[in-house]
């Protein structure tokens, strides 16, 4: 059974990816960023981190000063976080922790959000997407997640045919439509699933005020 620690534990990563999105403001994903052993800027989003390692793109909104750092990628079939990704697999990253890839236009969050599953399941990349709110993991299979009682959860089934689930408020159960799983609450400082295939879970920083009293 794999285990999940809670975010403020999680010090063993290779690389973020820092998307075109909201940029964080919250103390937990700038601590991530503070401390990244690298950083890959998705094309404009440079222009909120000049710092970056690397910039990959197509380039059309680096700016020039900025373009020295700048993997140029022009296809089209993916978008710049796929792009990125890549990247960071040929030198050799695979623990990838993924921000500002969230906010603004809802489409892209929505496609953003799901394509960490995509990177988990053909890439092999071991994916935590972080926002001001919470964090996003994917899991696979019978898996534990540090918490603490009143912290929010929710659930996103992918491909399980089963799944359940010990010490949530609410019992799991394999969702055939996303907003089943979300508004869920741990019981205590940890809880496990238990699916046949692939689940996103995400979890708050802050526990529900009224869980508290």
């Amino acid at each position: 059974m794999k285990s999940y620690p809670l975010i403020h534990k999680i010090y063993d990563f290779d690389a973020v990816i820092l998307a075109h999105g909201d940029f964080p403001h919250a103390e937990m994903p700038l601590n991530l960023l503070s401390r990244a052993p690298f950083v890959c800027a998705c094309d404009g989003a440079v222009n909120h981190y000049s710092q970056a390692d690397a910039i990959v793109g197509d380039g059309d909104s680096v700016p020039e000063d900025q373009r020295n750092r700048l993997i140029q990628i022009n296809e089209q079939e993916d978008n710049d976080l796929t792009k990125a990704t890549r990247y960071c697999l040929s030198k050799g990253m695979r623990r990838i922790v993924y921000l500002g890839a969230t906010g603004q236009r809802e489409d892209h969050t929505l496609g953003n959000i799901s394509l960490i599953v995509r990177y988990m399941q053909e890439m092999e990349v071991e994916p935590l997407m972080a926002t001001d709110y919470g964090w996003f993991v994917v899991a696979k299979g019978d898996s534990e997640f540090k918490s603490f009682r009143g912290q929010q959860v929710s659930i996103f089934n992918m491909t399980c045919s089963a799944l359940s689930s010990e010490n949530l408020l609410w019992e799991a159960y394999p969702y055939r439509q996303w907003w089943q799983g979300t508004l869920n609450e741990s019981a205590g400082d940890s809880f496990t699933l238990k699916g046949d295939g692939l689940y996103l879970v995400y979890r708050t920083y802050q526990a529900k005020e009224t869980a508290l009293k």
